[in-house]
């Protein structure tokens, strides 16, 4: 049997749990129906006050005492906010913040010399008010890039600035291109300890130049994503807007103890690939409280490609993604997959706002694929005008090389979906697995598809679960089941 974290491993994997324990050495009966009472007021203050996520309001000089630790947030996995020992700004180094001057050099200038401080309290480069062109630069451990307000950081548009590297070897290539890549404009491999934070500016990738290249058939290399962390762990990325990647947005791979959270990524609803947050092969991985508009799926865990992700053999694991809301025209509000060749489980998706988009939620895979997507909890879900709410497809036909195995196929065992409303949708679900290998374990409880005729069809083939109190009534192969344990599978 497939075994979801309980409740002692969720806390541990998000803050970790204190208790307080109260002994009453003698029995009074004034004092107590006074704490009677407090406890009375308390609970009334707690269950009617609307909850808000806390926001970490980072500042140039923010130390670790300016964090409160929230069981609502999954900040505190990241542990304290460390105080650098050196405090920078891209000035020191030359740079010039008028919008045309490159600052490749600056940039890369500058974390040269923070690389000296990063056994010795580490650095912190402050990038002031004003528009600092520069090409791509790689970043160091124990070290803070913080972008004060009105900051814009502008992706270079020679593409020499973004030199060709290795393709990952989940991927065996370049996700688009035979060959190499183009590196992320900010980038960071084998690393600790890292932030990416600020007083809400910006970093724009200025992507325009690359999308052409994709739209016009010119493109020699893949595109870079805006940022890129590899066999890194300890990452905290928040407060900051993204704007027109090249390609996917936020893109940690091989990673550890991730959290992005109050984060503004945008791009235009056409610009193709231009996913918002993607871990990959990661885990301990929370994303909160993020607003995305893109032309991709607003979230999509991944784990490799074809025979390349089954060969090395690293899943994406223990993965939280909550508050996040946004639009997407031609693709899912979360997407698992359809690169998850190593394997993707324990993930929980809760929360999610999505309007105006392809897809709500979506499994993706496909033969040749092989590996496994098991314990998906999605629950409190709202979409408007979301034109599938619910699809699990295969058939994507997307392999990178001839060198791929039909006859791996994928495992996909326990996906539980509860409370999600849907209004104005056109179409019902779409499931769909594959011949060779259903999809089992399918549960779905207290969904309200409003907008589809109660005679609309629910298209599924290679599937089995339980459905309970869903519209409209869904297909067969998802049993109607009222019992106490209607969504128990093995």
């Amino acid at each position: 049997m497939l075994k979801k974290m309980d409740f002692d491993e969720k806390q541990s994997f998000v803050l970790g749990g204190n208790a307080m324990m109260v002994k009453l050495s003698r029995f009074s009966w004034p004092p107590l129906l006074i704490l009677i009472t407090l406890l009375a007021l308390l609970s009334f203050q707690i269950t009617s006050k609307t909850v808000y996520p806390m926001k970490i309001a980072f500042t140039s000089s923010t130390s670790k005492d300016d964090i409160v630790a929230d069981s609502r947030t999954c900040v505190g996995f990241f542990g304290e906010l460390p105080e650098r020992k050196a405090v920078i700004s891209i000035k020191d180094f030359g740079g010039v913040g008028d919008g045309k001057t490159s600052n490749t050099e600056a940039f890369r200038k500058a974390m040269r010399y923070v690389q000296g401080f990063g056994e010795r309290g580490g650095a912190q480069l402050n990038v002031p008010e004003g528009r600092w062109v520069t090409g791509s630069f790689n970043l160091t451990s124990n070290f803070t890039l913080f972008l004060e307000e009105g900051a814009v950081i502008l992706g270079s548009q020679d593409p020499k600035e973004w030199p060709i590297i290795e393709p990952l070897p989940s991927y065996g290539r370049g996700r688009e291109r035979l060959g190499g890549r183009h590196i992320s404009l900010i980038h960071g491999d084998g690393l600790a300890n890292v932030v990416i934070t600020g007083n809400n500016g910006t970093i724009d990738g200025q992507g325009k130049m690359w999308w052409e290249l994709w739209w016009n058939r010119t493109l020699e290399h893949t595109r870079g994503h805006l940022v890129e962390l590899m066999n890194s762990q300890d990452i905290l990325i928040s407060n900051l807007t993204f704007r027109n990647s090249p390609f996917w947005t936020i893109h940690p791979i091989y990673c550890s103890n991730l959290v992005v959270k109050d984060m503004t990524i945008l791009a235009p609803l056409n610009a193709p690939n231009t996913d918002g947050i993607d871990p990959d092969s990661s885990t301990n991985v929370c994303i909160e409280d993020c607003y995305i508009e893109s032309g991709d799926d607003l979230v999509a865990v991944k784990s490799g490609w074809d025979q390349y992700g089954i060969k090395m053999a690293r899943p994406s694991s223990n993965i939280i993604i909550r508050r996040v809301s946004g639009t997407t025209p031609t693709c899912s509000g979360v997407g698992i997959g359809s690169e998850m060749s190593g394997g993707i489980f324990n993930v929980t998706i809760e929360d999610l706002h999505v309007w105006d988009s392809a897809a709500g939620v979506r499994i993706k895979t496909d033969k040749g694929r092989g590996g496994y997507i098991a314990n998906i909890t999605i629950s409190d879900i709202t979409m408007e005008r979301v034109k599938i709410p619910i699809r699990f497809s295969s058939g994507s036909n997307d392999h990178p090389d001839e060198r791929w195995d039909p006859k791996a196929v994928p495992v996909v065992k326990g996906v539980s979906i509860t409370d999600l409303i849907s209004f104005n949708s056109t179409k019902a679900p779409v499931l769909e697995g594959i011949e060779d290998a259903p999809f089992g374990g399918i549960c779905m409880k207290n969904i309200s598809l409003l907008g589809v005729v109660s005679s609309a069809s629910w298209r599924c083939e290679f599937v089995s679960g339980f459905a309970n109190d869903v519209f409209p009534t869904p297909c067969p192969q998802l049993q109607i089941d009222n019992s106490s344990s209607w969504c128990s599978y093995s």
